[in-house]
């Protein structure tokens, strides 16, 4: 595979980039997961997300005059440290142009907005125990694994939850 860089540019997503992001993001949840998702649910979670910036915002790779990647930012607000923990969710990079510096690029532009932001401590993500190779990415990244681990109770029944287990 050609691992030569291409051209990137990271900007906000809009209303417009929904039809990706629902794709992406159900071709991760197979990928990662092997979890096929309902997508009528996901389009309208992503909508949603999109809709109203308390649940938080997406930011879009494009190149090549498309958009090839996407990533959610969630927030978590800490008592400890009076700070938010922003959570990098929703990651997904299409597969013709990974290993291109498309990641990369998406995230070095979180961090960059993490540390203009005021009140913003730090970013946190949660990954698959299988994945390697993702781990590796994020501890190259200066990332390193938590002594948490992460538990959950799922309390709303949505033909969403009983398909998914991630975002």
């Amino acid at each position: 595979m050609n691992t030569s860089p291409v051209e990137i540019r990271i900007r906000a997503a809009q209303g417009g980039d929904i039809g990706d992001i629902v794709r992406f993001n159900a071709a991760m949840a197979l990928e990662t997961e092997h979890r096929a998702l309902d997508v009528e649910v996901l389009r309208a979670g992503v909508a949603a997300a999109l809709g109203d910036a308390r649940h938080g915002f997406y930011l879009v790779a494009e190149a090549a005059a498309q958009v090839v990647a996407c990533l959610l930012i969630t927030y978590e607000w800490s008592d400890w440290r009076n700070g938010q923990w922003w959570w990098l969710q929703s990651v997904y990079v299409d597969p013709q142009f990974r290993r291109h510096g498309v990641f990369r690029a998406l995230y070095d532009e979180i961090e960059r907005r993490v540390r203009d932001t005021p009140g913003a401590i730090g970013l946190r993500l949660y990954v698959e125990r299988d994945n390697r190779r993702a781990q590796q990415t994020y501890a190259a990244l200066g990332m390193h694994e938590t002594d948490y681990r992460l538990f959950e109770k799922t309390l709303v029944s949505t033909r969403a939850s009983t398909a998914t287990a991630g975002s």
